[in-house]
């Protein structure tokens, strides 16, 4: 049963309402104060102080100070006006019930609403961080495409210089054979002319000189020729050889004989697990091959579809149980589906065909691959 504490002094004003409530032993984190414009409640255990104003107040800017055993309100009026008294009189039980139910739907009405401003201003805030975060984003991005443009602008203008480069050095080799050529139309009209001008006597003379300037001027045009037209090509051929794909290695590693016969050993195992299985008459023919099950497994376990990726595997190894690889994938799904039992099984198989079949993998080094196949 709380204390109800009528011992309180309560001063005012036109405009303010002070009041002093001793509560012995009073702190901070124990104290519920409720407040509202006309009710006003301390709870204090084993103490009670309720108030039922006698004019409504501005609970909001109202204040409370709590220490020395007392607690002293500061209570704004609404109105400037004095009261007669701080808590109304003559209020029955059931006033003072519907005025408690006013108060605490009100309270609960300012903390909706203090609520929904707070999830408002927060979406703002929101809102404006993420625009920040876009107009940020657009300059970068802004920035880098003017980064590219900047690039491409100077690759351009290099590869401009360099095609004006190479087109100034034609043009030079182009003047310069030119010149050349020029040099030796000269030289050979000087000898043309030291031959006239030697040439006093005798027919003989003077068509031994001709034929002599006409060899000359054939070896000119030719030394021409040879300058400006390149040297044909060297004519050449290239054979090439393919290996016949007898089996999956190449020629110069396989041996013909044995896989023929491994061949034919593993068709006759797929037909009498054909026989012996009825259901796999119904199957396609890659659906019977263990390889295209077993990929078939791993692209369901990527997609996290396990159940289906067991059947895959069950299947393949109904119809090649010596695969180790088969019950390991098959336990990386019964791990991820916590069926540590089957998991351990299937691992075990695995190490009994490895260990019987292989005999080179160290025990270590296949715990390390079942590791890894498991991703742990």
């Amino acid at each position: 049963m709380p204390l109800q504490v009528s011992d309180y002094s309560w001063q005012q004003t036109k405009t303010a309402v002070f009041l002093s409530l001793p509560l012995k032993g009073v702190c901070v984190r124990d104290t519920d104060v409720f407040c509202t414009e006309n009710y006003l409640k301390v709870n204090f255990p084993p103490f009670l102080f309720e108030a039922f104003l006698y004019a409504p107040i501005d609970d909001e800017n109202s204040k409370a100070k709590v220490g020395n055993d007392t607690i002293v309100f500061t209570l704004y009026k609404k109105e400037a006006a004095m009261w007669e008294t701080l808590s109304v009189t003559g209020v029955d039980k059931e006033m003072m019930q519907r005025i408690r139910e006013r108060s605490v739907l009100q309270a609960q009405e300012r903390a909706k609403e203090a609520t929904e401003a707070k999830a408002a201003a927060k979406r703002k805030d929101q809102k404006y961080a993420l625009s920040v975060m876009m107009k940020i984003e657009e300059e970068e991005r802004k920035k880098i495409e003017d980064m590219k443009e900047n690039e491409r602008i100077k690759a351009t203008k290099e590869l401009e210089a360099w095609k004006e480069y190479q087109r100034k050095a034609e043009e030079q080799k182009k003047i310069q054979r030119e010149e050349k050529l020029c040099q030796k139309e000269k030289q050979i009209k000087e000898e043309r002319k030291k031959l006239k001008s030697k040439s006093l006597t005798g027919n003989s003379a003077p068509r031994n000189l001709a034929t002599k300037g006409r060899n000359s001027e054939n070896i000119f045009t030719e030394k021409l020729k040879e300058d400006s037209i390149p040297a044909p090509r060297s004519v050449g051929s290239i054979k090439i050889n393919f290996t016949p794909r007898v089996f999956p290695t190449a020629l110069r590693e396989s041996q013909v004989a044995e896989e023929e016969e491994w061949l034919h050993k593993q068709a006759e195992a797929r037909r009498a697990m054909n026989t012996h299985i009825p259901e796999l008459c119904d199957l396609k023919e890659e659906e019977k091959n263990p390889e295209w099950l077993k990929d078939k497994g791993n692209k369901l376990f990527a997609t996290e579809n396990y159940l289906a990726a067991i059947n895959a595997y069950n299947l393949a190894i109904r119809l090649n149980n010596k695969i180790p690889l088969l019950y390991l994938n098959r336990a990386a799904c019964h791990l991820k589906l916590k069926n540590l039992h089957k998991t351990i099984e299937d691992s075990s198989k695995a190490y009994r065909i490895m260990k019987r079949h292989l005999r080179l993998i160290h025990p270590t080094e296949l715990y390390k691959l079942m590791l890894r196949r498991f991703g742990m």
